[in-house]
């Protein structure tokens, strides 16, 4: 954990296995709550919860019902605004259909 002035930067794997216990139809929508989730448990002082486009693109890109298993993700909290924003960590690997 590196910390610059007021803002702390972690990297964390966010699990999103739970989402396909559910229905089909609406996986992405959840896994895009589970994330919020994830911050606010992790990162209790954190009032607010910004999730970037980029990630919210990474979780739709296979549709919304095949969402990935797993996303990496940098969280930084701004301690001095109660603020916690998610960024994609590293660039996702290009999917390739099998056949």
């Amino acid at each position: 954990m590196s910390e610059q002035g007021q803002v702390v930067k972690t990297v964390h794997v966010i699990p999103l296995k739970r989402v396909y216990y559910g229905r089909r139809g609406n996986r992405a929508d959840r896994a895009v709550r589970l994330i919020k989730k994830y911050v606010a448990r992790h990162f209790k002082e954190a009032e607010k919860i910004v999730v970037d486009p980029a990630v919210n693109d990474y979780i739709w890109s296979r549709s919304r019902e095949k969402p990935p298993r797993k996303v990496v993700v940098e969280i930084r909290l701004d301690k001095e605004n109660k603020v916690a924003k998610v960024f994609l960590a590293r660039k996702p690997l290009a999917h390739k259909p099998s056949g």
